[in-house]
């Protein structure tokens, strides 16, 4: 796994880890896998829960791929002051390397939306999986 992303944003910190996974890409057909987990902390004082996601996706050839949604791998969890939530999902790519950024959108307990913003994570397939010529 690589070194953790961080962001802070309107009382949550948000952790980013990601990860090549080797046994589920097909360099022959431009096909790379790679993992990452996500941290979600409330460091507020505000009880707020997640509701949807929206992920902005560039390959390493700069093409830019958009996805949201509800929820986050089915779940729409709460946080109470302090509380945490990780996850882990997937994110496939046609070339060795990319990034991710996004939000999610959450409510707290009066009502008010908000975003909290992930940083930006890299992924990038580790030089010992790539032949040299």
């Amino acid at each position: 796994m690589t070194n953790p992303f961080i962001s802070l944003s309107n009382s949550f910190r948000i952790v980013v880890k990601t990860e090549f996974d080797f046994e589920q890409s097909n360099p022959l057909q431009f096909s790379y896998m790679f993992r990452y987990t996500i941290l979600i902390t409330n460091t507020g004082s505000k009880t707020a829960q997640l509701r949807s996601r929206k992920w902005n996706i560039k390959d390493g050839k700069g093409v830019l791929k958009y996805v949201e949604g509800p929820g986050v791998v089915g779940a729409t969890p709460s946080f109470r002051p302090g509380e945490s939530f990780e996850y882990q999902s997937f994110c496939p790519l046609p070339t060795l390397d990319g990034e991710m950024w996004g939000h999610f959108l959450m409510v707290d307990e009066e009502g008010n939306t908000f975003k909290i913003d992930t940083p930006v994570f890299r992924f990038e397939v580790p030089a010992e999986y790539i032949d040299v010529y």
